[in-house]
């Protein structure tokens, strides 16, 4: 295959044209957008890879204007920016992948074997770019290439008013994906979310549909339902699986006939919103044993969107724990700006069953806690309620000076931070505690006494 390089990084360039070139293509590279545009519209190529951030140009503003013309190759976008909107927007644009720095090689090798396998079956189809105006989707943070699938996703379906079911365990942002999803496809409409696990079942048909006045004992007042609050919207069914089988039916028929009746109402409303559900339950299976309604679950997974655990994406740890600081600083009014490796080293050994909400958990702790800028392992593996002593690997031998330095600062606050008393406990010279202090880095915690 022609492949054009737009980045003006040149050794990187370099460095896929000799890589691609192994491969038996014909590789070229150019460094501005304004070469790249020309390329682009040339005609000459089959495949481009292009950088989202050149001087003076996007590479999302070169896409727009590119995609339409006859003569546009697939374009793979590719960047080092943490930008959830930015994929989500290229997709949408029309780019045929999304890869982010530093490059995965087999992420581009797939990527031209997918575009080779498109020309060899002659079904590439070029169609004009979707204008996104003023569509912002809430950030979603990640650069896994299981995050990337679901950002690509997002973008191939949000304007699509299909339903969609997410799936994942409980804590890995599903309903944030569901926003995302609205606010792409959806935006200025209302986002209704219903708990189906927090609503006793008795009142969930309430809540959905709204009842008239004297439709039961209590209903003193017409109300208005999640169905029709919703408007053209969207609503959100969290926790679907959790909705009892003679509400199941109800919601079907609502789906099959995109109308419903208050509760006590023989008037039909019209049902206009999108329909997402989110679950972290198996529906398939509980269809199969009869726990779902088998018929409800297709009408829901037209479209399907699967989260990761944490666990499956741990390098993107680090992202999140730089991204949750920052706002949990502001929010807590605490100087907190770093983590150190060891703590950080703690979180991307642990599992985390909880997920993304038990990180946020943990850090919210961590911060709140916090003596000085600097997270340090000692204060992250507390609020992970680690036992005295735990480290990250069961099993790890601790250093002498992790030992040291946990020591010192039992018998500090054992002492209310009382320099005498503690080098006395610790049987030391007072200079020599405080040199180990400075080295270590502790700090008094604000509620105590000035040391003596």
């Amino acid at each position: 295959m022609q492949i054009l390089i737009v980045d003006d990084d040149q050794a990187l360039c370099r460095s896929l044209q000799l890589l691609l070139e192994r491969e038996r293509h014909q590789v070229f590279a150019v460094h501005t957008g304004e070469e790249g545009v020309a390329g682009l519209l040339g005609g000459m190529y089959d495949l481009a890879f292009l950088d989202l951030n050149l001087p003076g140009a996007s590479g999302l503003d070169i896409l727009r204007q590119v995609k339409g013309a006859a003569a546009c190759p697939l374009i793979v976008m590719i960047t080092g920016v943490q930008d959830a909107k930015s994929t989500i927007e290229a997709i949408r644009y029309g780019a045929f992948d999304y890869i982010r720095k530093p490059l995965d090689l087999d992420a581009v090798y797939a990527a031209v074997e997918k575009a080779s396998a498109q020309f060899a079956a002659a079904k590439i189809v070029k169609t004009e770019p979707v204008t996104a105006g003023s569509r912002t989707p809430r950030e979603i943070i990640g650069a896994h290439p299981a995050i990337i699938d679901v950002l690509k996703q997002i973008a191939l379906v949000s304007d699509s008013g299909v339903p969609v079911l997410i799936q994942g365990e409980s804590g890995t942002g599903k309903e944030l994906v569901a926003r995302a999803l609205h606010e792409t496809g959806n935006p200025g409409t209302p986002f209704v979310a219903v708990n189906c696990s927090a609503v006793v079942p008795t009142l969930l048909e309430s809540e959905l549909f709204g009842h008239v006045k004297g439709a039961f004992t209590g209903a003193d007042a017409d109300k208005t339902g999640k169905l029709e609050a919703a408007g053209a919207g969207t609503v959100f069914f969290d926790e679907i699986g959790d909705m009892s089988i003679e509400l199941q039916a109800k919601l079907l028929r609502v789906l099959q006939e995109r109308e419903f009746e208050r509760v006590g109402s023989t008037k039909t409303l019209p049902f206009r919103a999108r329909v997402i559900a989110a679950t972290h339950r198996d529906l398939k299976t509980m269809a199969a044993q009869t726990g779902f309604r088998e018929d409800l679950y297709y009408r829901l997974a037209v479209s399907t969107i699967h989260l990761p655990a944490l666990r499956e994406r741990r390098t993107d740890i680090p992202l999140l724990v730089e991204h949750m600081l920052g706002g949990l600083a502001q929010e807590l009014h605490k100087e907190v700006n770093a983590i150190d490796q060891k703590a950080l080293n703690r979180c991307m050994a642990y599992d985390w069953p909880g997920n993304v909400r038990e990180l946020a958990n943990v850090l919210t702790r961590a911060v709140l806690l916090a003596r000085g800028p600097v997270l340090t392992d000692l204060m992250v593996g507390n609020a992970m309620g680690a036992p005295a002593g735990a480290t990250a690997h069961q099993g790890e031998i601790r250093t002498l000076r992790e030992i040291e330095m946990e020591h010192i600062e039992k018998a500090l606050l054992a002492t209310g931070w009382n320099i005498s008393r503690s080098s006395e406990l610790l049987d030391v010279t007072r200079v020599t505690l405080r040199k180990k202090i400075d080295d270590y880095g502790l700090h008094r915690p604000g509620n105590l006494e000035g040391a003596s």
